[in-house]
């Protein structure tokens, strides 16, 4: 599902350095599995899953996710990519001109659906993630707990078999994390693997799963019961 061959990668820093984030990365993600990656704010976590949905290429090495390798792709297939995974932002990104059913529809009338399909599929996710009685509502309109609900919609529209999750509890109160939380755990049971950026340690424990923390450009997979996720068995990279 996921590979990582000897990758390294990193990000441009504002003061016109490079920060390194991984250098010899190898790892695999299987299909239906459910990871959660950990590390401080700053670590490159956010730069890991650009790499996924390919918004930016390894500096060296690889990613092969499903049929798609990061060596060999052309840009008029990165959107045929992007159709097979979603993505859910910590600070939603919906769009504020258009309700909650719009931006639904807007993520499937850009891969090439219209008509009836459009509407069914909208009513179809907005009920399966418990908003389907906010749809007509405009962003400001809604509760970030909502917010959330329809951002996840909108990732899984189009039938992703890969959900990737940026910090997407980080702007929710606790109680309203716990309910998102649940929801990517029951999408996850339904079959979809789910890649997940936390600081939520508090739900990693609750919830656990193989849990990865990015850390001097190393993955080392953690104990998810421990304090703070703290080491416990395999590295991966240099």
């Amino acid at each position: 599902m996921i590979e990582f061959d000897r990758i390294t990668a990193g990000y441009d820093t504002p003061g016109g350095g490079h920060h390194t984030v991984v250098e010899d990365l190898s790892l695999t993600i299987k299909r239906g599995e459910l990871v959660y990656l950990i590390g401080p704010t700053g670590s490159g976590k956010s730069t890991l899953l650009k790499l996924l949905y390919m918004d930016k290429k390894p500096e060296e090495g690889a990613i092969r996710v499903g049929d798609y390798d990061s060596d060999s792709i052309r840009p008029r297939d990165i959107p045929f990519l992007r159709r097979s995974r979603g993505v859910v932002f910590q600070d939603f990104q919906l769009l504020g001109d258009r309700t909650a059913s719009d931006n639904v529809a807007f993520a499937l009338y850009a891969t090439g659906k219209r008509g009836k399909l459009v509407k069914q599929r909208v009513t179809q996710v907005l009920t399966r993630v418990g908003v389907s009685h906010r749809a007509k509502a405009m962003p400001h309109e809604l509760s970030g707990g909502e917010q959330q609900r329809v951002c996840i919609a909108r990732a899984i529209a189009n039938e992703p078999y890969i959900l990737l999750a940026d910090e997407p509890t980080g702007n929710l109160d606790p109680k309203v994390g716990e309910e998102i939380q649940k929801l990517l755990l029951r999408l996850h049971q339904q079959g979809m693997t789910v890649f997940m950026a936390t600081h939520d340690y508090r739900l990693i424990k609750k919830y656990p799963a193989r849990t990865l923390a990015l850390t001097q450009k190393r993955l080392v997979e953690v104990d998810p019961a421990s304090r703070g996720g703290k080491c416990k068995c395999i590295g991966y990279g240099a």
